[in-house]
């Protein structure tokens, strides 16, 4: 979908390789300038998956030659992305001014926790504090219990990088439009709470200052409860014609305890009068039991047991050690690489092709 477009990213951790990776997976042409040297954190080693379908050139971005190759490199290019702290591309002469100065339709995407401004902007952070300051965490557990620590997906990618690729994509539509390019500032506090705007829209259904109180965290529909192997089902029947599937399943269709669903009131009592009833049944007998309904039950199973569920078997989402790229496009079927390249490994291709257009 995106062949013909080239993106040049810098090394980064976390939201900006993945934002990457994706708009590789997409078809555009990612030029992903490392460092020489690995840094030594989790997940940058060699052949990295994030840097799936990308082409790597190695540079030390505080040499001068390589300064300039990197210079010549955004000069070709689409769109940029980058995910360091505020100032630092600037300081290296690599930031939207320089870049956009000689390549005016540049896309230059910036991804960062904080944003480009305010009070914490230089900060260091990780997800897990993104998540706290933006009210999104607040909502990360059951009434009592201390928060609880959801995959780092809920800010690095679903606040992060997701809203870097829709602003890149964004971007470059307008950018084609016009010839001229923007800077796309992707902060993860914006990111997640732009996603509050769903529970929000609940309206009085939904608390800003209580956990448990609102229509999704409260209900003894719509939790997880713990079944006699140790495994867990999820529930979340909210639509009341799925709710009552649900009750007939359990046999619970004539008691009027369970009639008022929506009975605030009665739901500590009806959770614990649930957590009983799924604590005398394993997880395996109580996924047969809600198989083939909308009752809206389903088992939860870790990621090595999801890639052997049918469903998840059947579109192929899992076809290696990586998932399969991500939305489907009719008519295109896209083979992804397990792993990215080596460090460096386009390094002589790139610079090639550089020299072929009297870059460097």
């Amino acid at each position: 979908m995106l062949e013909g477009i080239r993106i040049v990213e810098f090394e980064a951790l976390g939201p900006a390789p993945f934002a990457g990776m994706m708009l590789a997976d997409l078809g555009a042409d990612v030029v992903v300038i490392h460092r020489k040297q690995a840094a030594d954190v989790p997940g940058k080693g060699e052949g990295n998956l994030l840097d799936r379908g990308k082409r790597s050139i190695a540079l030390d971005l505080k040499d001068p030659a390589d300064l300039r190759i990197a210079q010549a490199l955004a000069a070709t290019a689409d769109g940029v992305i980058e995910g360091m702290r505020p100032g630092v591309m600037e300081r290296l002469g690599l930031g939207p001014p320089e870049l956009r100065g000689q390549n005016p339709k540049l896309v230059y995407g910036r991804m960062t926790g904080w944003g480009q401004e305010g009070p914490k902007a230089r900060e260091a952070g990780h997800d897990l504090n993104y998540l706290s300051l933006s009210g999104t965490l607040f909502y990360g557990g059951l009434p009592g219990e201390v928060p609880g620590v959801p995959p780092t997906l809920l800010g690095d990618i679903g606040g992060g990088a997701l809203y870097l690729v829709a602003g890149m994509l964004a971007g470059l539509l307008n950018s084609g439009r016009t010839g001229q390019g923007c800077v796309v500032d992707a902060a993860i506090v914006d990111g997640t709470s732009h996603m509050m705007a769903l529970l929000l829209s609940m309206g009085a259904q939904f608390s800003l200052e209580a956990r448990g109180a609102s229509l999704l965290d409260g209900p003894h529909w719509s939790r997880c409860y713990v079944c006699s192997c140790g495994g867990y089902v999820s529930v979340q029947c909210l639509e009341p014609k799925f709710y009552a599937l649900f009750l007939n399943r359990l046999g619970l269709a004539q008691d009027v305890e369970f009639a008022e669903q929506f009975d605030a009131d009665r739901w500590p009592q009806l959770t614990a009068r649930l957590a009983g009833i799924f604590a005398r049944k394993s997880r395996a007998e109580w996924a047969a039991l809600f198989e083939g309904t909308d009752a809206c039950v389903a088992p939860v199973l870790s990621p090595a047991e999801a890639r052997r569920d049918p469903h998840i078997r059947a579109r192929g989402i899992w076809p290696g050690h990586g998932p399969a790229p991500a939305p489907r496009f009719d008519g295109q079927v896209v083979e992804v690489a397990e792993t990215g390249p080596q460090r460096g490994a386009q390094s002589d291709e790139i610079l090639n092709e550089l020299k072929e257009k009297g870059l460097i």
